[in-house]
């Protein structure tokens, strides 16, 4: 039997999660000594390194990732042990860049109102990075725009979305009433990066009805993809949340699509080996609810 103490899997799952050993000591109120310490008797003990190491950054490797998930539960069932599970501790979550910027509020709001007691650390990127973080167990959960499909994965389906083709109010197309695919053939598009759920949705409902696009621009954020089409520099697709109020303000016009299928379902991602532990389930009761 190897004899790995409780404290050597608590270090190492905050060394996982912080990134550094002296982010982790912090956290735990430990020195920074007495976390390398630890973090190197448990890697003694187990025979094997768990992190690659870069400059002062710590990444998980291959056999990291395989150990985490026990050493968290452990870890967690610990607490309970002892406490009256109640959700307690820290959840990082990751957002996309849509729902993190737009829809936050809805997607955090109730669980910070009714778990005072829980620290909430929010990461936002595109979709593809979110699946990743949770995939590398640095997030405990994950909410995004497009599909994942991995074995290790579970999705959980959060809310219904729509995305919305628009242009700026005098751009010729803005008043028409009805529009044909042929109609927005050889337009400019300004699209998000590869790796977006939002230009992954875009691509996938418009590659048989609009063909090749004409890509003007590509930018990192909806919001600056907005600020462009204002300026008048093409037209994008954009979900209804980030341009609700330029729409409301007349700078854009939503255009007619019904040729184009843009409504999707975002969704709650976890990995299948993430224990489930009182706060990471009172957190996901609360947001499908």
């Amino acid at each position: 039997m190897i004899a790995v103490s409780p404290r050597q899997l608590e270090v190492f799952c905050a060394i996982a999660a912080a990134g550094s050993v002296r982010a982790a000591a912090d956290q735990l109120g430990l020195t920074q000594p007495a976390a390398s310490m630890a973090l190197a008797e448990l890697e003694r003990l187990l025979g094997a390194p768990l992190f690659d190491r870069h400059q002062r950054r710590l990444r998980l490797n291959e056999h990291g990732r395989g150990v985490l998930p026990r050493a968290r539960e452990i870890v967690e069932r610990l607490r309970e042990l002892g406490a009256d599970l109640q959700p307690r501790g820290t959840l990082t979550i990751g957002a996309s860049n849509t729902i993190g910027n737009y829809l936050v509020g809805d997607l955090l709001g109730g669980f910070v109102a009714g778990h005072p007691d829980v620290k909430l650390s929010l990461r936002v990127a595109n979709s593809a990075e979110i699946v990743q973080g949770v995939l590398d167990f640095e997030l405990d959960v994950g909410c995004i725009e497009a599909p994942a499909a991995h074995a290790d994965l579970e999705l959980l389906p959060w809310r219904r979305d729509e995305l919305k083709v628009c242009v700026r109010a005098d751009h010729p197309l803005a008043a028409r009433k009805r529009l044909r695919a042929d109609d927005l053939r050889g337009q400019r598009w300004i699209l998000r990066e590869s790796g977006s759920g939002t230009r992954s949705i875009f691509e996938d409902a418009s590659r048989d009805v609009l063909g090749p696009l004409e890509v003007a621009l590509e930018l990192g954020q909806s919001e600056a993809i907005k600020q462009a089409v204002i300026a008048g520099l093409g037209i994008a697709c954009l979900p209804r949340a980030a341009i609700a109020d330029a729409l409301a303000s007349g700078q854009l016009v939503a255009l007619p699509t019904p040729f184009l299928a843009l409504e999707r379902t975002l969704s709650l991602v976890l990995h299948r080996a993430r224990w489930r532990g009182a706060t990471l389930q009172a957190f996901l009761r609360r947001v499908r609810a």
